[in-house]
């Protein structure tokens, strides 16, 4: 099992996550921040790691990094270890 051990650079400056607290296509987001968020703030405190729950939204992470540059992926109908490898590879872009 992957390890939230994710440790976040300084051209990442915030996470935002979107999900539906009730949708299938969210299951996986839903376990991933039972699973993982308090191993993910352990490792970055300070870092800000915004979770935004509405009613029928499709899940969706977006990263902001240096200079106003932002990006997203997709999260639907992922399984928690899925949405961990995104917040990864988000994490390496630059």
């Amino acid at each position: 099992m992957a390890s939230a051990a994710v440790r976040f650079g300084q051209h990442l400056k915030e996470l935002r996550i979107h999900l539906c607290q009730k949708s299938a296509a969210s299951k996986g987001v839903r376990d991933f921040i039972e699973k993982h968020y308090v191993e993910l703030k352990k490792n970055n405190p300070k870092f800000p790691i915004l979770v935004r729950e509405c009613s029928d939204v499709q899940p969706r992470i977006y990263a902001r990094y240096e200079l106003g540059k932002e990006t997203s992926l997709p999260l639907s109908n992922m399984d928690s270890q899925q949405v961990l490898r995104a917040v990864e590879s988000l994490a390496k872009r630059t």
